[in-house]
């Protein structure tokens, strides 16, 4: 474990929020370290915060959090903000209305910028929440934007999601019912002590979910809350999304003496080159050619000892290699290892920059295996 992710592991702030913002800015040594500390995700409940703007979502959560300090949890807070027209970083409202918590290390605030993503969250967020998740956070609550119904990212990366609405809205839920109502698995209807409560409670009933009445600026109807989100049993489907395990095809590796003969092949079906490189560590030229979701990596030898050329002087041209996406490479390689399958190689930059390894056919059932870590785009 690199110095970096051994002190978020013993609660170094800085730490912390120097790794926050490299995963931000996509920094290669903080996703390393964000690689290095997969092992420790997991343990976390990751709460999501979402709901129209004026709904009171950034006074909700700072009561939340204050609530959950006092149980002696500790809490990181991601709230995505807009982003500055001016600095392209974020409008820290959310940090400034929860200037409160500056002075408590068990509460850990990040506002970030949404870059021009859609969606209510920002691009590194998922990756944020796993990097606050293996600093040992109980607790991790993001807080979306709020611009509106189309803020639905958030219940892929949320084990609970909270939409908070304020009476008022009247028919204007029904306009938002296809959105970021179908994604709650609690309803809080804030600022309950103005009128129209009553009408907004049963205009959501129908959708058969929990509606709890709040009063944020009070602490009316947090305790509510607080047992709703701590208490609620996960359900599987939304913790198999977030730790999803699953691999997906990436890519077919195709082994060919001549790159440029086999690149107008498959051009007459349609396909065309989108990238092409030579990997020096592999001595090989590739071209790659998306097909659907998933490509196909045309390999030539770039020298006379490299594998693919070994690997045409025994087979010939065809299939080399099938490559796997995974979401956490170190955690399949440790298992991989521990099953007694045998790697050819240690993870290590391949085409297009991405992290890989190969596994020997001997363990596959007779084909070479590549795997690779998936990152966020």
């Amino acid at each position: 474990m690199n110095q970096l992710a051994s002190r978020i592991r013993e609660g170094d702030a800085r730490a912390l929020a120097r790794a926050a913002t490299g995963v931000e800015n996509r920094d290669p040594q903080a996703l390393e370290t964000l690689r290095e500390l997969a092992p420790f995700n997991g343990r976390a409940r990751i709460l999501g915060i979402t709901g129209p703007p004026g709904a009171g979502k950034s006074t909700l959560v700072d009561a939340l959090a204050a609530a959950l300090r006092k149980q002696g949890k500790t809490v990181a807070i991601i709230a995505v903000d807009p982003t500055s027209r001016l600095t392209g970083g974020a409008i820290l409202g959310d940090r400034i209305r929860m200037q409160q918590h500056h002075s408590d290390p068990g509460i850990f605030i990040r506002s970030m910028a949404t870059r021009g993503s859609t969606g209510g969250l920002a691009r590194a967020t998922a990756d944020l929440v796993r990097l606050m998740d293996a600093a040992g956070k109980d607790y991790v609550v993001i807080e979306t934007v709020g611009v509106g119904q189309d803020e639905v990212e958030i219940a892929g990366l949320a084990q609970i999601t909270v939409v908070v609405l304020v009476p008022g809205m009247g028919d204007d839920v029904q306009a938002i019912k296809a959105g970021i109502l179908e994604i709650a698995d609690v309803f809080v209807i804030n600022k309950s002590d103005h009128p129209g409560a009553d009408r907004l409670e049963l205009e959501l009933q129908h959708l058969h979910k929990p509606i709890l009445r709040t009063i944020a600026t009070e602490g009316t109807g947090l305790p509510d809350l607080l047992a709703a989100v701590t208490l609620a049993v996960l359900p599987p489907a939304r913790f198999d999304r977030r730790q999803d395990r699953r691999c997906h095809l990436d890519h077919l590796g195709i082994a060919v003496p001549a790159l440029n003969a086999a690149v107008a092949f498959y051009q007459t079906l349609g396909l065309a080159v989108t990238h092409r490189e030579t990997v020096a560590t592999e001595k090989v030229h590739v071209a790659m050619l998306p097909a659907g979701d998933s490509r196909i990596e045309l390999l030539e030898p770039a020298a006379p000892d490299s594998p693919i050329a070994k690997f045409l002087e025994k087979r010939g041209p065809g299939l080399h290699h099938v490559a796997l996406k995974v979401p956490d490479l170190p955690s399949a390689v440790e298992r991989l290892r521990a099953a007694g399958a045998r790697l050819l190689n240690e993870p290590r930059q391949g085409a297009g920059g991405h992290l890989y390894v190969f596994v020997h056919p001997a363990s596959t059932g007779g084909v070479l295996l590549e795997l690779i870590q998936e990152t966020e785009t």
